[in-house]
């Protein structure tokens, strides 16, 4: 049974206390020995520890500095940061439409300077065309079963993408070569978005790799679509929700998959053969 949201959070949760009583308990204080030293009642080591109450980002330093483990302490609160705030829920998204959605993110856009994104089954939202990105978040519209505002979404979506050609920004894109035979929209509408993957690939600011159907030596298997803004912020899709990452040691492990994956890839004209070839199939 898939774990829900609101469980999952609370696992996340969980995994922070534990990790703050192994601190504690190396340390050789006792519950009552750590809340003196950081200056509370026992009882909230208590709560802490078995995930009642969420520490604060000021709890944690005073922890890990009364544990001797100090250089712990910005990944702990990351990681409790992330517990609190990982999910969120589709349906909170988009229930006033998906337009605004994408506006939502369009600030974050403009502050990010490298842009990392694996996908297994879509067009990145980057390089996206309108017919595409419409057809898409139509058909997300209907299934979620909110305001079908597809068109003005994909608009949106658009002109967000537009900072793919600002020279002081970076875009590297790898997709499984199973995304150019995945038809969204119309037959018209994929040709012009493969095309369209023909143009945009070739911009200085882009980099677009193909994982091909039979990467020989796999290393790494596909896995779900993720992005990587800049080296603080993963961001993974689910079908329940948008998983955000900025504990840096799960960063970390996305970066390390990002590379993994970057590595199967073919660029440039071995790339291009095989947008071409999926053209020609449409």
């Amino acid at each position: 049974m898939p774990i829900s949201p609101s469980s999952s959070a609370q696992v996340a949760r969980a995994a922070v206390a534990r990790r703050l009583r192994d601190l504690r308990k190396g340390s050789g204080l006792t519950v009552t020995e750590l809340a003196d030293a950081c200056g509370w009642h026992h009882a909230k080591t208590s709560r802490i520890e078995n995930a009642r109450t969420s520490p604060s980002a000021r709890d944690i330093s005073a922890w890990c500095l009364a544990c001797g483990a100090a250089d712990q302490a910005a990944d702990l609160v990351a990681q409790s940061l992330n517990a609190e705030q990982m999910y969120t829920e589709w349906r909170h998204q988009v229930r006033s439409g998906m337009r605004q959605l994408q506006e939502d993110w369009n600030r974050f856009f403009k502050e990010t300077r490298l842009f990392r994104v694996y996908s297994s089954t879509l067009v990145p939202g980057l390089l996206q065309t309108q017919g595409y990105a419409a057809a898409l978040l139509s058909g997300i519209a209907a299934f979620r079963e909110v305001p079908n505002d597809g068109e003005h979404a994909a608009a949106a979506r658009v002109a967000r993408s537009q900072v793919i050609y600002e020279s002081d920004r970076r875009v590297v894109l790898v997709i499984e070569e199973g995304v150019l035979y995945h038809q969204i929209g119309d037959a018209d509408a994929m040709a012009a978005q493969l095309g369209y993957l023909l143009t945009a690939g070739a911009l200085p600011t882009v980099s677009l790799g193909i994982v091909p159907f039979h990467a020989t030596s796999r290393p790494m298997r596909p896995v779900e679509t993720f992005h990587i803004y800049d080296d603080t912020l993963a961001s993974v899709e689910l079908v329940s929700a948008q998983v955000n990452i900025n504990q840096p040691s799960e960063v970390a492990l996305y970066l390390r998959a990002f590379e993994n994956l970057r590595a199967l890839a073919v660029y440039g004209a071995q790339a291009r053969s095989r947008i071409l070839r999926a053209i020609d199939a449409l």
